[in-house]
C-alpha cells in the first residue's frame, strides 16, 4: 500500500530582492515519516520550511496539505490545520511559568474566536497542558519560570508548546543546537516517541542526529533540492558529498 501523502509542494520558489532563496522545489512528505533537510549555510532550508508553515509568502508555487491546497492560507490557519513550526531560536515567554507557556498554546488551539474564552473547557486545558509537559519530561518544572530554565530545557519547553497545538506535522529547526551531548541523546529519544503519532520535518546540522533519526533525507543547496534518499543513499551521493559533506 502506498503511503498517505501528508504534504506536497510544487514549484515552490521564494525570491528576496532578486535573489532566489528557494528555487522551484518539488517536495513530498508521507504521513508518519521522520524527514531531515540538510545542506550548507544559505542552502534555503529555513526559508523553505518557513514557506511551508506560512511565515513568509511564496513568490510562486503551491502547497498541498492532507489533500487540500492551502497555498493562500496565512500561518495561523495552517497552524490550526496542524502545521507547527518550532524556531531555531527559542521563542518562549521568559516571565511566565512552564505551565502557563504551554497553557497559552492549548488555549489558542481551543479557541477559534475570542468569545470562545467564556466557554473554554478548563479541565481539558489543564489536562492537555499537563500531558504536553509530561511528554518532554518537564512535569516537575511546571511552576518554574521559563526564563530560569537551562537552554536545553527551554528547547524542551518549546517542543511541549508545539505538542500542545496537536500537530499533524511538527517542523523542528536546528533543535539540538546548543545542547550538551547527553541532552542530544535524550532529545533524539523524545523525537522518536513523538514520531509515533506526529510526522516530523527536521532541519539539522548534526549529522549523527540526522543519520540516527531520519528515515529519508532531503539535501538542499543554493535553494534547490540536489538529492533525496535514505541515510545510506545520501552518504554515498556524490552531489551531497561535494555540497555538504566536504568529500
Amino acid at each position: 500500500m502506498d503511503p498517505v501523502m501528508l504534504l506536497e509542494t510544487r514549484g515552490m520558489s521564494k525570491s528576496f530582492g532578486g535573489v532566489d532563496a528557494v528555487r522551484n522545489v518539488d517536495f513530498q512528505l508521507p504521513e508518519g515519516q521522520i524527514r531531515a533537510i540538510i545542506g550548507p549555510n544559505g542552502a534555503g532550508k529555513s526559508t523553505f520550511v518557513s514557506l511551508i508553515s506560512g511565515r513568509i509568502p511564496e513568490t510562486s508555487g503551491s502547497l498541498t496539505f492532507m489533500g487540500e491546497d492551502i497555498t493562500p492560507l496565512p500561518n495561523w490557519k495552517r497552524a490550526n490545520r496542524g502545521i507547527v513550526y518550532t524556531f531555531q531560536i527559542t521563542s518562549i515567554y521568559a516571565e511566565l511559568s512552564c505551565f502557563d507557556n504551554v497553557a497559552l498554546a492549548v488555549q489558542r488551539r481551543l479557541m477559534s474566536r475570542w468569545t470562545d474564552l467564556f466557554a473554554l473547557n478548563r479541565t481539558l486545558l489543564h489536562e492537555t497542558t499537563e500531558w504536553a509537559l509530561a511528554q518532554v519530561g518537564l512535569s516537575d518544572s511546571r511552576d518554574k519560570l521559563a526564563g530560569n530554565l537551562s537552554y536545553g530545557y527551554q528547547r524542551l519547553l518549546e517542543v511541549a508548546i508545539g505538542l500542545a497545538l496537536n500537530p499533524k506535522l511538527l517542523i523542528l529547526d536546528e533543535p539540538t543546537q546548543g545542547l550538551a551531548e547527553e541532552e542530544i541523546a535524550s532529545f533524539c529519544d523524545l523525537i522518536r516517541t513523538i514520531s509515533k503519532h506526529t510526522t516530523i520535518l527536521l532541519i539539522e546540522h548534526n549529522m549523527e542526529v540526522v543519520m540516527s533519526l531520519a528515515e529519508r533525507i532531503t539535501v538542499m543547496d543554493k535553494g534547490s533540492v540536489i538529492a533525496e534518499g535514505t541515510p545510506a543513499e545520501i552518504e554515498r551521493d556524490d552531489a551531497t558529498q561535494r555540497a555538504y559533506l566536504g568529500k
